[in-house]
């Protein structure tokens, strides 16, 4: 570790002159469960930056400064990125800071309403910055559209994962199930689509001098806006009330129709669908991590996003077969409060 340590501040100071004759301090950050490390460069007197050391086993980590600069031309709130070295797979970037949504989650809704807020207007501009950008968007290097075929990719890694591996039902007893999901996966296939963040959950958000600021859009791509808001609203990380979701989605609709947008006939329909699609898509991550990759601590989010997952299937009818086998699991989840001591991010494998 220290030799690598050691290589970041040479190759920082051989990079940034500013910081070529002070005194370096490097602190490495744990993100979640991807296969990028990041580090936090500080020098008396001189801006932090983050430097960011990624793999090549996912295409979309060589993107994130492409799609950093036109969501900033956008108009959307995202770190500056000052150097990317894309054969090495380094990035320095601006430091945002230590505060994300996810700290908030336990003060009042007063102090919480308005960084939700704020931060669904960021989305927003990210989820109009295609309309408005069309030449851009044509020459990012984004990941395959939201589709029939990545719905049900997502559904099949939730039962892989989570119903499989992690609760270990036979995958023979979910089969009824399967019409009902293949038949969302549709239904999803067929609306229009714009630019979505594709992990948008609290812990992606970092809140700097009071304002949201976007990261880990790596994954960008063409999908539905309400997924996008699923996995903020649905947070298996943060506990918001029945009350506060629907505000929340209320005040995004008049701000997509205030800036001359227009809401799908059955918007809140769509949304429930999405929701479902993003809750298994987590579970499938949190398995996977867990225990394909040795990561315990996002097993521990399973309870409360399963419980989540039960209570969507219900409202959207169908599947009562499948929650006839989850729901066992899932009221014995609700008995466990939100873990609040492990922070992870980066569940979009």
């Amino acid at each position: 570790m220290q030799t690598l340590l050691q290589n970041i501040e040479t190759l920082t100071r051989e990079r940034f002159p500013a910081y070529a004759d002070t005194p370096l301090s490097l602190q490495a950050l744990e993100k979640g469960g991807s296969d990028r490390k990041f580090y936090r460069v500080r020098a008396e007197g001189l801006s932090p930056l983050i430097f960011v050391q990624y793999g090549q086993q996912k295409e979309e980590n060589r993107h994130y400064v492409e799609i950093g600069a036109f969501l900033q031309k956008a108009g959307v709130r995202v770190p500056e990125m000052f150097l990317h070295e894309a054969v090495e797979g380094r990035i320095w970037m601006e430091d945002l800071g230590e505060v994300d949504l996810w700290a908030s989650r336990a003060e009042p809704w007063a102090v919480r309403k308005p960084l939700y807020e704020q931060t669904l207007r960021e989305v927003r501009r990210l989820h109009s910055s295609a309309a408005n950008f069309p030449e851009e968007v044509g020459k990012l290097g984004l990941q395959p559209a939201f589709d029939a075929k990545l719905y049900h990719w997502e559904q099949d890694y939730f039962f892989t994962h989570c119903v499989s591996r992690h609760l270990g039902i036979e995958p023979s007893a979910v089969e009824p199930a399967r019409e009902r999901l293949h038949a969302i996966a549709l239904a999803l296939d067929r609306l229009p689509r714009c630019l979505v963040h594709r992990d948008f959950q609290s812990q992606n958000i970092v809140v700097q001098n009071g304002q949201p600021c976007l990261i880990d859009f790596q994954g960008m791509r063409f999908g539905l806006p309400q997924y996008d808001l699923a996995s903020l609203l649905l947070d298996p990380y943060v506990k918001l009330s029945e009350a506060e979701q629907t505000s929340l989605l209320s005040f995004y609709g008049a701000e997509v129709i205030t800036h001359g947008g227009s809401l799908a006939d059955d918007f809140a329909g769509i949304y429930w669908l999405c929701a479902a699609q993003r809750l298994m898509q987590a579970l499938g991550a949190y398995g996977f991590l867990g225990h394909e990759k040795g990561r315990d601590d996002f097993l521990s989010h399973i309870p409360v996003a399963l419980s989540r997952l039960v209570s969507v299937f219900k409202r959207l009818g169908g599947l009562d077969s499948l929650v006839a086998l989850l729901e066992p699991a899932a009221c014995n989840a609700a008995l466990q409060p939100a873990p609040d001591a492990v922070k992870n991010a980066d569940r979009s494998c």
